[in-house]
């Protein structure tokens, strides 16, 4: 048997996805901004993706630009909408829980001179908004916070911040990073009183190199990328017609009964908890119920480092991450969200994350559950004293 729980990495592309891109690529292949019939039906398909993804959010297909992906949806919010509003502050806020695609380019705008606040986080990974309150000012041009965190799953309180935000510092843009929200929960900028949002395909079963950065209406923002002006000029270069189709059909799929797909990831995620936390010093991090991601549950196993569970549970044919699959194959580093948190020193480096997607049967999380309680015990054993 196989289990895949690291939908949090990536999503298996939908067949939905899969079929109209094929058609892309093998008929309907014409470059967008070509004036003859095979670039306008190539653009139609562009408009039609912007609509679907723009429905999904209640918001015009005109503030949706496509992007690679949520790395540069995110660069793009946050570095190009810093740029643009020069004259508006040189004061950055965002938090100690950040993706590396946020955290970043702040590092990168502290360079320039900026000056950049790293909100703190309780032991649940949630920020302090009191801590907010204190940290805006009138210098204060961007703040940038994700709805749901990609290690531990827990829920910001976006609505919350905003309010404080156009309160205390009116002059700011509020960016959000939605990778791991989109597609898990309805999502409404205008409610939310957000300007900018970031979404990744391949995190909803849409294909890998898409993405999109919803704009709020009249909101600045310079790009990042120079060249043919596709986009109104925000994002140059031919447009990655398969992927931007693909990831419009992902996006309207993964809306479809939205609740009751929900509503069965909770249902995983509350059975894996509350049977993984059976065995012996393993500890779930970050918030329960609706105050977490449906599909993150982010587990330490004292005595059994993340590597060695990841390997054993893998030779099962069981696949889950060591922290962020975005940092955990590349340099060996210690998670920030995880100090954040302040969790034990002897669990920082014994953490792993299980994450789930509508498809993920329980039949799979129980077969995760009892290899977890074959190799726990056996691997402590070779624990160093």
């Amino acid at each position: 048997m196989e289990a895949y729980l690291d939908n949090s990495a990536t999503t298996k592309c939908s067949r939905r996805a899969i079929e109209l891109m094929v058609q892309l690529f093998a008929e309907d292949y014409g470059n967008p901004s070509s004036l003859h019939t095979m670039g306008s039906k190539a653009e139609a398909y562009i408009k039609e993706a912007g609509k679907k993804i723009a429905k999904t959010l209640k918001v015009s297909e005109k503030e949706i630009v496509f992007t690679s992906g949520g790395t540069e949806a995110n660069n793009l919010a946050i570095l190009g909408s810093v740029g643009a509003n020069k004259r508006a502050g040189t004061h950055v806020i965002t938090s100690a829980v950040e993706h590396a695609s946020v955290q970043q380019p702040a590092e990168q705008l502290q360079k320039l001179g900026y000056k950049v606040t790293y909100l703190p986080v309780d032991a649940e990974g949630v920020i302090l908004l009191e801590a907010l309150e204190d940290a805006l000012d009138e210098e204060t041009v961007l703040v940038s916070l994700m709805q749901a965190n990609n290690e531990i799953g827990t829920i910001e309180p976006i609505k919350e911040a905003a309010e404080r935000i156009r309160r205390l510092a009116p002059k700011a843009l509020i960016h959000v990073d939605a990778i791991q929200s989109y597609g898990k929960m309805i999502i409404r900028p205008k409610e939310l009183d957000i300007d900018l949002l970031s979404v990744s395909g391949h995190k909803i079963h849409g294909p890998k190199g898409s993405g999109f950065l919803y704009i709020k209406d009249k909101t600045k923002i310079n790009p990042l990328l120079f060249g043919g002006g596709q986009q109104k000029g925000l994002r140059s270069g031919t447009e990655n017609v398969p992927a931007i189709a693909g990831l419009g059909e992902a996006a309207a799929e993964i809306y479809e009964n939205l609740e009751e797909k929900a509503g069965h990831m909770y249902e995983l995620r509350e059975y894996f908890i509350r049977e993984v936390t059976k065995i012996p010093g393993v500890t779930v991090n970050g918030r329960s119920g609706t105050g977490s991601a449906p599909h993150i549950v982010s587990v330490s196993v004292e005595g059994v480092r993340s590597e060695v569970l990841l390997h054993s549970l893998e030779e099962r044919g069981i696949y889950i991450s060591a922290g962020s699959a975005c940092s955990s194959n590349h340099k060996k580093s210690v998670s920030r969200t995880l100090l954040a948190i302040g969790l034990k020193q002897n669990l920082l480096e014994s953490t792993v994350r299980f994450s789930f997607c509508d498809k993920t049967t329980k039949e799979e999380i129980a077969y995760a559950l009892e290899c977890m309680n074959e190799i726990i015990p056996f691997r402590r054993k070779f624990t160093r004293k």
